[in-house]
């Protein structure tokens, strides 16, 4: 059945599906994280653990792509780029706003999935 939901949906519903699965593992990864570091560090340890698996399921899953040693390249720059923008807007949210920094999280990954989805989109499937 969820083969053929990933199956029947566009590129962006399987972005959207495997990016809610990536979320899920990884920010269970962070809550468990947060008993033992910062939220900035836990979130820098899930946050690595993500591309991995991020670039695997946008490979296989969603773009059904591999644009050989160019994308392998390429795709960390993409969450280079997140890291440092879902960082600052974490950042503002618990310091700044005072949001609970178990949702805070959560807020900045929706922030950012526009953004994400167009970078890898280039990388997997634009020719340059």
């Amino acid at each position: 059945m969820v083969h053929k939901l990933i199956a029947g949906s566009g590129v962006f519903g399987r972005f959207l599906l495997s990016g809610g699965f990536n979320t899920l593992v990884t920010y269970l990864l962070y809550l468990l994280l947060l008993v033992f570091f910062s939220y900035q560090i836990s979130y820098t340890i899930s946050y690595c653990l993500g591309v991995v698996l991020a670039y695997c399921l946008n490979r296989v899953v969603v773009f059904k792509s591999h644009r050989g040693l160019r994308s392998l390249l390429l795709f960390p720059l993409v969450y280079v780029v997140q890291y440092l923008l879902t960082s600052g807007v974490l950042w503002v949210l618990v310091v700044r706003l005072g949001v609970d920094d178990r949702i805070a999280l959560l807020v900045a990954i929706v922030l950012m999935v526009p953004v994400n989805f167009l970078l890898s989109k280039n990388i997997f499937t634009r020719k340059i």
